[in-house]
């Protein structure tokens, strides 16, 4: 099963009045259940471990896309940025240094804004705006879900 399947099913069961979902395609067997407003994903071990996968490396050029995050004009001419996945939220790329963005800091498009962590994948959220932050809607290490709102920007 592939990521998007596994996304669109959690956020078909977030959406829904569904509170558990079991699939299982051939040995691949995944639960969804959702508990006091919050999904978790239960991934059955397998009886056998796979064959390697051969993937060639990226060539020193290429370079890998990292997540956009979502955006959405409110009230008062402020950019919503959204989570473009569930995950965990991270304000710098380690507890020693600083954070990627602060309230006041001007940021453009491609801007790493925050890493969402995701089945122990570090994922790089960029911005996909122009502007400057005017609040920051997250805490540090805190859960988030798909399009839960993480900054308030004031376009340029």
């Amino acid at each position: 099963m592939e990521l998007k399947e596994i996304k669109e099913l959690i956020k078909l069961v977030s959406d829904s009045g569904v509170s558990e979902v079991d699939i299982t395609k051939g040995d691949f067997k995944i639960a969804i259940k959702k508990h006091e407003e919050k999904t978790v994903v239960m991934q059955a071990p397998q009886a056998y471990a796979p064959a390697p996968v051969q993937v060639a490396a990226p060539a020193a050029t290429e370079r890998l896309e990292a997540p956009a995050a979502k955006t959405e004009t409110v009230a008062g001419n402020f950019i919503t940025i959204k989570s473009p996945m569930i995950g965990t939220y991270y304000k710098s790329p380690s507890p020693d240094k600083a954070a990627f963005v602060q309230v006041g800091d001007e940021i453009k498009v491609g801007q790493v804004l925050c890493i969402v962590e995701a089945m122990k994948l570090f994922n790089e959220i960029e911005s996909e705006v122009s502007g400057r932050i005017v609040k920051i809607l997250v805490e540090n290490a805190s859960p988030i879900e798909y399009d839960q709102p993480l900054f308030l920007v004031e376009p340029k």
